[in-house]
C-alpha cells in the first residue's frame, strides 16, 4: 500500500476512487476503515478522503468523521508533507479538522447537485494541477453542502497565495456568477493548505478518468497526485 482511501461509515466513493488510481502506474491504493489504528497510515506515502454521507451526515457533512481516531494518523501524515486529497464529503472534514481553510455551507439552492461542471485551473503549475494549469476542464459535482465560504481575510489571504486551484467557470473559462453551482464566494471549487500538500475539492475526479464517461480531466489530477506520493 502507498495510497491509502479512507472509509468512514457512510463513505459511498472509496472503490470509485480505488479504481480509478489503479488505472494509474505505480499507484497501490487500499481501503482503509476508519476504525483502523492511526498508525497504520504510517505505511502509505499518500492518503485520499473520498465523498459520500461519512455517519450519514449527522451534526453536520464530515463533522462526526473529524472526530475519528484516524483522523489523528491524517494530521500527522499533513504535517509530514504527505499528499492528501480530501473530495467532496473528504473536503468537508479536512475543513472541520482545520487542515484547510473555510467551511462548506448548504447549496444556494438548499438542494443535492449532480452535474457536470466546467472549471478553470489556476495559472500556477502546483502538485495537483501539473499539465492543468491555466487550462478549462470537465468533471462532475454531486454534492447538498458544497457552497465553500470564508471570512474576507482568509479569502484575500488565498488569493493571494495563489492556494485556490480550480473555480468554476463556463466552457470558455469565465468565472461568471451563472455558472456556480452552489454559491462558493469567489466561484471557490478548491482550496491548498499554505505547504501545497493538501487539496480538497467539491469535483469528484475520480468520476473523470474514462473517455466513455465523457472525461478524464480527473484522471490527471489523480495521476499528479501520485507523483507526489513517489516523492514524498
Amino acid at each position: 500500500m502507498n495510497i491509502a482511501v479512507l472509509k468512514f461509515p457512510g463513505t459511498t466513493c472509496d472503490k470509485d476512487v480505488q479504481r480509478a488510481l489503479k488505472l494509474i502506474d505505480g499507484a497501490e491504493p487500499e481501503i482503509v476503515h476508519s476504525k483502523s489504528k492511526p498508525e497504520v497510515l504510517k505505511e502509505a506515502k499518500g492518503i485520499i478522503i473520498p465523498g459520500g454521507y461519512s455517519f450519514g451526515d449527522y451534526v453536520r457533512p464530515g463533522a462526526l468523521a473529524a472526530n475519528s481516531e484516524i483522523m489523528d494518523g491524517v494530521i500527522e501524515m499533513a504535517a509530514a508533507g504527505h499528499p492528501i486529497l480530501g473530495i467532496s464529503n473528504g473536503f468537508q472534514m479536512l475543513t472541520e479538522v482545520g487542515l484547510l481553510p473555510g467551511t462548506l455551507l448548504r447549496n444556494n439552492n438548499c438542494k443535492f447537485i449532480c452535474k457536470w461542471v466546467y472549471l478553470r485551473v489556476c495559472e500556477e503549475s502546483t502538485l495537483f494541477t501539473d499539465s492543468l494549469a491555466g487550462l478549462i476542464i470537465r468533471i462532475p459535482i454531486a454534492h447538498e453542502y458544497g457552497n465553500f465560504y470564508c471570512s474576507d481575510h482568509t479569502l484575500t489571504a488565498l488569493r493571494n497565495a495563489e492556494r485556490i486551484p480550480f473555480r468554476y467557470c463556463n466552457s470558455k473559462g469565465d468565472p461568471l456568477m451563472e455558472f456556480n453551482p452552489n454559491g462558493s464566494i469567489d466561484n471557490i471549487a478548491g482550496v491548498f493548505n499554505d505547504k501545497g500538500n493538501i487539496l480538497g475539492m467539491m469535483p469528484h475526479p475520480e468520476r473523470a478518468c474514462r473517455s466513455l464517461l465523457g472525461s478524464i480531466d480527473g484522471l490527471i489530477i489523480l495521476e499528479n497526485f501520485v507523483r507526489g506520493t513517489q516523492s514524498a
